[in-house]
């Protein structure tokens, strides 16, 4: 116990500081959403938390026992800050797991109790305090030192069923809701950490309880009020902080990391179609991930509108067929005959650029399945297989007689298309800093 009572005074800052953390992170979804009540029940339960770790250090307590000029007062105080929390851990899972939309009688009902008796409790430890006699500033061990004072006894006793109860209702239906069906990863991640902050602020109890009841049989277990409670309730707080972080803050970095493999996914057809007009999108150093991505497919769409007017519509169709020859599924037949016409649109284009060739092609699939067709052009092998085996196709179409030699030549200008026209990743390209 040596290491807690080296860092006793600075302790309590570590959770308080872990909290406030948790209550940064969340507050500006909390102000944005300010109607939502589950949301500002998070932030005034985060509040509450980190208000109970601030006021338990033994620097603030001395503050605010020389401020009000009441020699321990700040115990009242802290178990009121205390009763408030569990109260409202209480409602709030209540709330969470029921929904707003819940206004059955049942859980009015429930909610009343909670607040008429959590209230009352806060009365009766004032009124408590009131009655009894504390003289002695204690900063660390006043639970233990007044366990057999008369009105303080009952003080103490009081807070100490009151967190445990609300400690094991909230775990009880915590841990109830992590095993329900349907619950998204991330909140029940979130939910398991609650759990388990909740279980171990039992531990608390229980330890603060065996040193109260050990005074009252006149023994000496003092160490476990002072040395144990501590770092439980200070591993309770992060675990709990990071139960209400995780469900918010894993779907935020989930949301961007997809934002940002669906840009990085769009490199190689953005990439190609850049050649086009010799230049991408300006680059915005402040640009958000998620205008990133729009402008990029913004600048993809811009560019296949006129680039339509050169892809050859048979041909497409013929990828298409040597595609589902090769055995590719429909899908990706069709993402390989629109990156290999595009491929040749390109070509098309930069041989008569002035509308030389014009054909009436079909964007549709092309603008609604970018991103496909993006991850086609990064299979140069496979582009080229489809290459050889439409132009294969068509040379034995032409007649058995010519057939051989229009193969042969087919098969080379399938070579030649496909090293004109290599997917984005065939070849080095310069970094894209452009969104």
């Amino acid at each position: 116990m040596s290491f807690v009572n080296e860092f006793y005074p600075s302790f309590w800052w570590i959770p308080a500081g872990v909290l406030t953390a948790a209550l940064a992170i969340k507050l500006p979804t909390i102000v944005r959403l300010w109607s939502d009540p589950l949301l500002r029940a998070v932030g005034g339960l985060l509040l509450l938390a980190c208000a109970v770790f601030v006021f338990v250090a033994p620097s603030t307590i001395a503050w605010v026992n020389r401020v009000t000029g009441v020699t321990n007062v700040s115990a009242p105080w802290v178990y009121s800050l205390l009763t408030a929390y569990c109260g409202s851990c209480l409602l709030l899972i209540i709330a969470w797991r029921n929904g707003l939309s819940d206004r059955s009688a049942q859980t009015v009902r429930a909610m009343r109790w909670v607040v008429a008796t959590y209230s009352g409790v806060i009365v009766a430890l004032w009124v408590l305090f009131a009655l009894g006699d504390a003289p002695v500033e204690r900063l660390r061990d006043l639970d233990t030192y007044y366990a057999n004072t008369p009105y303080l006894r009952e003080m103490i006793l009081l807070y100490l069923l009151a967190h445990t109860v609300a400690t094991l209702i909230t775990a009880w239906l915590i841990w109830n809701w992590v095993r329900t069906d349907g619950l998204d990863a991330w909140l029940r991640w979130g939910l398991k950490f609650l759990g388990a902050g909740y279980a171990s602020q039992l531990v608390f109890d229980a330890a603060k309880l065996t040193a109260v009841t050990a005074r009252w049989a006149g023994r000496n277990l003092d160490w476990l009020s002072t040395g144990v409670a501590p770092p439980i309730a200070c591993l309770s707080a992060i675990l709990i902080a990071v139960g209400f972080i995780l469900p918010h803050a894993g779907q935020y970095l989930h949301d961007r990391w997809r934002v940002r493999l669906a840009h990085r996914e769009l490199r190689p057809l953005y990439l190609l179609l850049r050649t086009v007009n010799g230049g991408g999108t300006p680059f915005l150093l402040r640009a958000t991930p998620e205008l990133r991505l729009i402008r990029r497919e913004t600048f993809i769409r811009d560019v296949l509108l006129p680039l339509a007017r050169h892809i050859d519509e048979d041909r497409r169709r013929s990828y298409y067929d040597a595609a589902l020859a090769l055995g590719h599924d429909a899908g990706r037949a069709k993402a390989l005959a629109c990156a290999a016409s595009i491929q040749d649109a390109v070509a098309a284009r930069h041989r008569a650029p002035d509308g030389a060739g014009d054909h009436d092609g079909d964007t549709t699939d092309l603008l609604r399945e970018i991103g496909a067709v993006s991850r086609a052009l990064r299979r140069a092998e496979e582009l080229w297989g489809v290459r050889v085996r439409a132009e294969a196709e068509a040379g034995a179409g032409a007649g058995a007689g010519a057939g051989a030699g229009i193969t042969a030549q087919s098969s080379s200008a399938a070579r030649s298309s496909a090293s004109a026209h290599p997917a984005p990743t065939a070849h080095p390209q310069a970094e894209d800093h452009a969104v």
